[in-house]
């Protein structure tokens, strides 16, 4: 299978309209997220203490959600960005069950909308040509 760099799955226009909605929306939610991490606030340092890995990791997550929201406004980047975020918000959605407590509900929307993307966004594969 070679890959191109043709058109999303997401090819009508109100597809590819909402599916720039959504990318848009999701990207100021992990830009936001991510940005409250980074700039340490008082929240954000309380939650990655109860965690209990170290304040480097709120650094990590932090720098992961920014550079995955901005990832998200990019085609050619979305899919993999939206992947990156989806595996971020397993485990927020893990640490919110095992660790915090809390509802897990916020961060497993962003999992499930994350997804969405990176379906929508996967790159498209055309057969080799047959060389015999």
């Amino acid at each position: 299978m070679i890959l191109t760099d043709t058109l999303p799955v997401a090819s009508s226009k109100g597809r590819l309209i909402s599916l720039w909605i959504l990318s848009g929306l999701l990207a100021v939610a992990f830009i936001a997220a991510g940005g409250g991490k980074l700039a340490g606030t008082a929240v954000m340092v309380d939650l990655f203490a109860k965690v209990g890995l170290g304040q480097w990791f709120r650094y990590f997550t932090g720098l992961l959600e920014v550079v995955g929201g901005i990832g998200l406004l990019f085609p050619r980047y979305a899919f993999y960005a939206a992947i990156l975020l989806a595996i971020v918000m397993v485990g927020a959605v893990v640490a919110h069950v095992t660790v915090l407590g809390g509802s897990p509900a916020p961060a497993f929307m962003l999992l499930v909308l994350s997804g969405i993307i990176a379906f929508l966004r996967k790159p498209q594969t055309s057969p080799a040509k047959d060389q015999g």
